[in-house]
C-alpha cells in the first residue's frame, strides 16, 4: 500500500474511529479489522469531491469550498426544511484546487438539482505586453484535472497545425510563486481572437460532466445538494450518539470500579480481616461478592453515577460485582491513606458529572446537533481559506466575431486560387485618368480573377469543383497589403487534391433575407441547378455537399439570382442560350444532380453561366431603346440628349414587322436603369460587348 503523511484537517477524518461510532468489518483476508465508512466530521465526498467506478456504476463530484459546505450544513441542521434555493445561495458551485473560472450556473444548478450538469470550466487569462511590439497571453490559473505539460504541448501541436493561428511562441515560467504560462503573440494578431481560439481548440476551457452518484444507505443513488447535506448532517448525528454512548459506558465501567473501591476503603478494617483469613486470592473474591457492605456513606456517590448495576438495598448496603473484587485484591495500599480516599471519591464526581453530561446528550437531539454545529464551527474556523474558483455569468458562447472590428475590405482572388483581404481605407479615391496603385501580386502566369468588397462580418459561400460547399466569415481570410500574394485557398479549406474552388459568393450579413434569395448552378455537362439560398445556412468551414455530379462532371459556376431573372449559359464552342430563372423547377435539397440546361455538340462544354436581370419590354421597345442610347452616347451636352429622347418616335421598327415605338422620357429612364452589358472574351483575348 502507499503510504502518506495525513494533513492536519485529515485528522478530522479519523476522530473518534476508536469509539465505536462506526461499523467496522474484515479485510480482504480476514487478518484486519477495517472501518466501513470513516466519522468525519466534515463532508467530505463534497469538499474533497469524487470520481471512479464504483459497484460497476460511475461517479464524479466536483470538490467545494470547506467554509461554504459547513455553512450549509449549519443552516441545514438548523432548518431541515430549508429549500434546494437557499442551500445554492450558500454554496454558489463547485471550488476548484487549480482556481480558474466557471462559466455561467445552468450546469452547476443541473447538478445541484438533479444530480448530473455539465459545468464549463476556463482558464484564467491575461494580456501582457512582453515586448514593445508584441502582446501575450498570460495564463495564471488552469481548469481542473488539466495537466500543465500535456496543456502547453498540446497548444504546440495545434499551432503546428494551424487550427489556432496567431502564436509565435509558448513557454512556462510557473515557480513556487504560482501558475505562469506565457503565449507569445504573433506582431498582427488580435489577442481576443487568438483566446478565442484557445477556448475551442485547447484544455484552457473544459467540462466537468458531474454525476452526483453515491452509496447511501447501502444502495447508490443519484443525489443532490440537499439530499447530499442531509445525508451527511443524520449520519453525524449517528456518529455523536454513537460516541455518546460509548463514552457514556466507558465512565460508567470506571465507575463501578470507584464504588468498589470506595466500598472497601470505607469497610477497610473488615475487608482486611476477610483476605487475611482467604486461603487464595480466588477464595477471597468469592467471599467479598458473597456478601453485603454497608455502603451508607457512600449513597450520594452511587446515586450520582445513577448506573442501574449500582442499587442500595433497603438496609443500605450493597453487593461487590466480580470485576470490583478483582479491583479491591488489586488495590495498592497507598490508596488507603485520607488522600487515596479523597482521590477516589474526587473522581466519582467527576465521573458523575460526565455521565450526566452523556445522558443529557442523549435524551436530547437539540443537544447533538448543537454539537455537531459547534464541531463544524471550529473546524471551519481553522481549516477554511476563501474560494479559488470564481464563477463567472454567461449568456451564451462568445463567437469570434464578435470581437473583430466591423470594417470594410478588398476581398482579392486569383485564377490559382490565392486570396486577401486588405482594408478598404488602404484604397484612396482618384480622379479619372489616375494611375492606380497595385492590388495584388501574382505568381508567373497568375491573374486576378475575382474581388469584392464586402464588411469583415460578411459570410462568404466556397463552392468547388467537386460539388462541395465551404462557408468562412470574411475576417477569417488572411489579412495582407496590396504588395502581398495572399494566403492559398488550399490552405485555408479541406480541399481534396485535384479540387478548386470555382465561385465564391459573399452573402448579406442578415441570414433572415436569405429566404429571398436563391442559387442557381450550372455544370460542365450542361446541367442546371436551383435551391433556395436558405438550404445552404448550416455549412462551415469542413464543408457539406453543395450538388451531387456524374462522373467527370464539374461546377462551372454557382450564383446569386431571384425568381424573376434570366440564366446565361455559354459553352466553349461559341453558343449560348438564355432562360428564365423560374423555368428551373426549385430543388429542396443538396444531393440532386440538378436538370438539363442546354443541349451540347460532341467535344463541347459549359465554359460559362451568367445571372442577366429580366426586362419586360417588346422587342419595338428594344429597338427604339438601343438606336436612341447609341444616340445619346454618341452625344455631348445635355441638350443633344433632349433632343435625342424627343425624335425617339421617328426611330423605324425592329426587323419582323414590328411598327416603331416612342419612348416616353420615363420610359427610357426605366430602360435605362434596367440595361446590362454583356461583355464576351474568347481564349485569344478578343472581345466583345
Amino acid at each position: 500500500y502507499t503510504e502518506c503523511r495525513l494533513t492536519k484537517v485529515a485528522g478530522s477524518l479519523l476522530d473518534d474511529l476508536d469509539k465505536e461510532t462506526v461499523d467496522f468489518r474484515e479485510n480482504y483476508d480476514g487478518s484486519l479489522r477495517e472501518p466501513t465508512v470513516l466519522p468525519a466530521k466534515f463532508p467530505n465526498l463534497l469538499i474533497n469531491g469524487s470520481g471512479g467506478i464504483a459497484v460497476g456504476m460511475a461517479t464524479n463530484i466536483p470538490p467545494h469550498n470547506l467554509g461554504e459546505v459547513i455553512d450549509a450544513c449549519i443552516a441545514h441542521l438548523d432548518d431541515p426544511e430549508i429549500t434546494l434555493e437557499e442551500l445554492c445561495q450558500l454554496i454558489p458551485g463547485p471550488d476548484f484546487p487549480t482556481g480558474g473560472l466557471i462559466l455561467g450556473r445552468v450546469g452547476i444548478m443541473a447538478a445541484y438539482h438533479k444530480g448530473r450538469g455539465s459545468i464549463v470550466m476556463r482558464a484564467k487569462v491575461h494580456v501582457e505586453e512582453v515586448r514593445k511590439d508584441r502582446e501575450a497571453l498570460i495564463v495564471t490559473a488552469i481548469p481542473y484535472q488539466v495537466n500543465k505539460r500535456v496543456l502547453v504541448e498540446k497548444i504546440a501541436e495545434q499551432v503546428r497545425e494551424k487550427r489556432v493561428e496567431g502564436i509565435s511562441d509558448i513557454w512556462d515560467e510557473s515557480s513556487r510563486e504560482g501558475m505562469r504560462i506565457v503565449i507569445e503573440l504573433k506582431r498582427d494578431a488580435v489577442a481576443e481572437v487568438v483566446l478565442n481560439q484557445l477556448w475551442r481548440f485547447s484544455d484552457l476551457q473544459t467540462t466537468f460532466g458531474a454525476n452526483m452518484l453515491a452509496i447511501n444507505g447501502g444502495r447508490p443513488e443519484q443525489l443532490n445538494l440537499k439530499d447530499m447535506i442531509a445525508s451527511f448532517t443524520a449520519f453525524r448525528e449517528e456518529v455523536v450518539s454513537r460516541r455518546s454512548k460509548y463514552l457514556l459506558g466507558k465512565s460508567r465501567d470506571r465507575a463501578h470500579v470507584l464504588v468498589g473501591l470506595a466500598v472497601a476503603v470505607a469497610n477497610i478494617d473488615e475487608m482486611i480481616r476477610l483476605i487475611r483469613a482467604a486461603p487464595s486470592p480466588a477464595e477471597a473474591r468469592e467471599q467479598m461478592m458473597a456478601r453485603d457492605w454497608p455502603a451508607k456513606d457512600i449513597g450520594p456517590l452511587v446515586d450520582l453515577i445513577a448506573d442501574p448495576r449500582h442499587k442500595l438495598t433497603a438496609s443500605a448496603t450493597i453487593r461487590l460485582s466480580d470485576e470490583q473484587a478483582r479491583a479491591i485484591l488489586e488495590l495498592r495500599l497507598q490508596r488507603l491513606t485520607a488522600l487515596g480516599r479523597d482521590e477516589i471519591g474526587d473522581e466519582l464526581k467527576k465521573l458523575g458529572e460526565e455521565i450526566k453530561e452523556y445522558l443529557s446528550i442523549l435524551a436530547s437531539r437539540a443537544r447533538i446537533v448543537g454539537l455537531i454545529k459547534q464541531e463544524l464551527a471550529a473546524i471551519k474556523a481553522e481549516f477554511a481559506t476563501p474560494r479559488l474558483t470564481e464563477i463567472v455569468e454567461m449568456e451564451g458562447e462568445v463567437e469570434d466575431e464578435d470581437l473583430i472590428q466591423r470594417e470594410d475590405v478588398v476581398v482579392t482572388v486569383s485564377h490559382r486560387g490565392y486570396i486577401k483581404r486588405v482594408p478598404l481605407s488602404t484604397y484612396r479615391a482618384q480622379r479619372r485618368g489616375g494611375k492606380g496603385r497595385a492590388g495584388m501580386s501574382t505568381r508567373e502566369e497568375d491573374v486576378v480573377t475575382q474581388i469584392f468588397i464586402a464588411s469583415t462580418h460578411t459570410p462568404v459561400l466556397f463552392f468547388s469543383s467537386r460539388g462541395m460547399v465551404y462557408r468562412m466569415k470574411v475576417w477569417r481570410l488572411p489579412a495582407a497589403t496590396p504588395q502581398s500574394l495572399g494566403k492559398a485557398l488550399v490552405n485555408l479549406l479541406p480541399l481534396t487534391e485535384g479540387e478548386s474552388i470555382t465561385s465564391i459568393l459573399p452573402l448579406p450579413e442578415e441570414e433572415q433575407t436569405w429566404r429571398s434569395l436563391e442559387l442557381m448552378f450550372a455544370t460542365r455537362s450542361g446541367s442546371v441547378r436551383r435551391n433556395s439560398l436558405a438550404d445552404f445556412e448550416n455549412i462551415n468551414r469542413n464543408g457539406k455537399i453543395a450538388m451531387k455530379l456524374e462522373e467527370g462532371d464539374r461546377i462551372v459556376r454557382v450564383a446569386i439570382c431571384t425568381p424573376s431573372d434570366n440564366v446565361l449559359l455559354t459553352t466553349a464552342g461559341g453558343r449560348c442560350i438564355r432562360f428564365p430563372v423560374e423555368d428551373v423547377r426549385l430543388f429542396k435539397g443538396r444531393d440532386s444532380t440538378g436538370v438539363r440546361g442546354i443541349r451540347l455538340d460532341n467535344g463541347d462544354e459549359v465554359i460559362s453561366m451568367a445571372i442577366l436581370r429580366h426586362v419586360e419590354a417588346s422587342p419595338g421597345e428594344r429597338a427604339a431603346y438601343i438606336k436612341q442610347a447609341l444616340a445619346v452616347r454618341r452625344a455631348q451636352g445635355t441638350e443633344v440628349v433632349d433632343a435625342g429622347i424627343e425624335g425617339a418616335g421617328e426611330l423605324e421598327a425592329e426587323e419582323g414587322g414590328e411598327e416603331a415605338v416612342d419612348l416616353s422620357p420615363e420610359r427610357y429612364a426605366e430602360l435605362g436603369a434596367r440595361e446590362q452589358f454583356v461583355l464576351t472574351v474568347s481564349e485569344r483575348g478578343f472581345g466583345k460587348r
